[in-house]
């Protein structure tokens, strides 16, 4: 009976602690160095999008975006990365930018603007095909709120991300 009643006050005394609370994970930051020199630090936003922040710094993590280059530049709207045949073909070659890490993930639409800065999943007109291609925002362009999966935002070297011109190799990529 004494170790029955033990059992339960030590049941008692340590569910209140596994029950709390663990804080939440800090943001993953990312920096972006260009070989020409710069670097872009990004703020990512695992509770906005957890599957497309996971995939991302797995990507990362793998060295992925490593030596890839920027493939699409929008004056006004966006900067393009995350075609890995961007290593090789040439920028004009016709599958440049149809390139992916071989799968998809599925849509993770969220309340984020897409302003100045943010970063956004590229994909094709299903929701569901994002893979690793993602942009930067240049300017506000309001039609893709709710559409696309905001996943991040630019947290400092904006001045370097509106120097990239098509073609600009990105040296590494890193988790901070």
């Amino acid at each position: 009976m004494n170790r029955l009643l033990a059992l339960v006050a030590a049941v008692l005394v340590t569910t209140p602690a596994l029950a709390q609370e663990r804080p939440a994970a800090k943001a993953p930051t990312v920096v972006i160095s260009l070989e020409k020199g710069g670097e872009i630090t990004l703020e990512l936003f695992p509770a906005d999008a957890p599957k497309h922040v996971e995939n991302f710094v797995k990507l990362v993590r793998a060295g992925f975006y490593d030596g890839q280059r920027f493939h699409r530049v929008e004056p006004g709207f966006v900067v393009q990365l995350g075609d890995p045949q961007s290593k090789t073909l040439a920028m004009d070659h016709p599958a440049m930018g149809t390139g992916g890490p071989g799968y998809t993930i599925k849509a993770e639409f969220n309340s984020r603007k897409f302003d100045r800065g943010l970063l956004g999943m590229a994909r094709t007109s299903d929701p569901d095909s994002a893979g690793s291609q993602f942009y930067i925002m240049l300017g506000p362009a309001s039609h893709l709120d709710g559409k696309y999966t905001a996943f991040g935002r630019v947290a400092g070297g904006m001045e370097v991300v509106d120097t990239i011109k098509v073609g600009d190799r990105v040296k590494t990529v890193k988790i901070k």
